[in-house]
C-alpha cells in the first residue's frame, strides 16, 4: 500500500503533507523524477519541491548541481522514514536535516505529518539534542547576535551590529519560533539556498515559505524533539526499507557501528519477520548513505 503525496503549493516550494500511516508503518511518500529545464539548477528544483540542498545532491550524485541541463532526469527524494519518536509536535532529525510536524487533527480530520528540510548547526556550533518546546512566536523578529557570533564575525573582517532590525538583511527572515533553549530558534532566512546544509550557529533554518506555513500552524508550548537518527528502518507491504544519512561529524559512526544500529532499527520495525537479512544489501545502503529509503529485503509469501 503506497501513501499518496499531497502537495500544498506556495510561490516557491511544495510542502510535503502526508496522511499519517497507522502505528507500525513508518514510511511515507514516494520517490519522484522530474526533468530539469534549461535554466534550472539542482537548488532551484530542491526549493520548488521542498527538498534541502545536501538532500537533492545526495539523491543525484552524477548530476551537476549548477547546470543539470535541459531534460536531465532529477530524482526527488520525497519518500521518508519517520523518526523513531512520538508522533506529536515537532521532531527534527539532525543528520537528516529534516523537520517533521504532527498537527493535532480536528474531530473529522485525517491525521497528517508535514515535513520540511532544515539547516542545522555546524560542527563547531552544533544544534543540541533533546526535548525542547516553543516558548514564543515572533513575526519580523530583530536579531541580537550573541557576543560569540559577533567575535567570530569581527575576526573574519565582517563585524556585526549589536542589533539587526527586521528587513532583507536580517538572517532570521520574517518568522521565528523561539525555543526554551536560550539562543536557539527555528526561523526563516535571507539566504534560502543554504537550507538543507550544516551552516548555522545552532539554530534550525527553513525556507521562507516553509517557516511561514509552520508559523501559522504551531502553537506556543508545542514540543520540539531534536534527535540523532542517521539510520532508520521501516516496513511497507512486504518490503523492508533502510534509510541511511551521513552521520553528524561530531558523532561519527563506522560502517560496522552503522550496521549494528541498522540491525536494531530493523528489529524494531520488523520484529523477527525477516530472518536471514540480506547483509550485503544493507551494507551497500550504509556505504552510500544517500538519505533515500532503499529496499533491502522482501518477505517471501508461502
Amino acid at each position: 500500500m503506497l501513501l499518496t503525496l499531497l502537495c500544498l503549493a506556495t510561490s516557491h516550494a511544495q510542502a510535503e503533507v502526508f496522511p499519517l500511516p497507522p502505528k507500525g508503518i513508518d514510511i511515507v511518500g514516494k520517490i519522484r523524477v522530474v526533468q530539469a529545464s534549461h535554466d534550472d539548477t539542482l537548488l532551484d528544483i530542491a526549493r520548488r519541491y521542498g527538498i534541502g540542498q545536501d538532500e537533492i545532491v545526495a539523491a543525484n550524485p552524477t548530476v551537476d548541481r549548477w547546470l543539470p541541463g535541459e531534460g536531465t532526469a532529477v530524482v526527488l527524494p520525497t519518500r521518508h522514514i519517520l523518526p523513531d519518536a512520538p508522533r506529536e509536535g515537532i521532531v527534527v532529525n539532525l543528520p537528516e536535516m529534516r523537520l517533521y510536524y504532527y498537527p493535532k487533527p480536528g474531530p473529522a480530520e485525517t491525521p497528517t505529518v508535514i515535513t520540511h528540510p532544515v539547516s542545522v548547526g555546524r560542527m563547531d556550533w552544533a544544534t543540541p539534542l533533546g526535548l525542547a518546546r516553543i516558548v514564543r512566536k515572533q513575526k519580523d523578529p530583530a536579531w541580537h547576535p550573541p557576543a560569540s557570533i559577533r567575535a567570530e564575525a569581527e575576526a573574519a573582517g565582517n563585524p556585526l551590529p549589536v542589533r539587526v532590525p527586521p528587513g532583507p538583511d536580517n538572517p532570521l527572515g520574517q518568522h521565528a519560533l523561539r525555543l526554551n533553549l536560550p539562543g536557539y530558534l527555528i526561523h526563516g532566512t535571507n539566504r534560502p539556498y543554504g537550507v538543507g546544509m550544516r551552516v548555522t550557529h545552532g539554530c534550525m533554518r527553513m525556507y521562507p515559505e516553509d517557516i511561514e506555513s509552520l508559523f501559522s500552524r504551531v502553537e506556543v508550548n508545542t514540543p520540539v524533539r531534536l534527535v540523532n537518527q542517521p539510520v532508520k528502518a521501516a516496513i511497507l507491504a512486504d518490503s523492508l526499507f533502510l534509510e541511511v544519512n551521513a552521520p553528524l561529524d561530531e558523532l561519527p559512526m563506522t560502517e560496522a557501528e552503522a550496521m549494528a544500529v541498522a540491525e536494531k532499527a530493523i528489529e524494531r520495525a520488523a520484529g523477527m519477520g525477516y530472518p536471514g537479512l540480506a547483509r550485503q544489501q544493507a551494507q551497500a545502503v550504509i556505504a552510500e548513505h544517500s538519505g533515500t529509503p532503499e529496499v533491502i529485503s522482501r518477505r517471501v509469501q508461502p
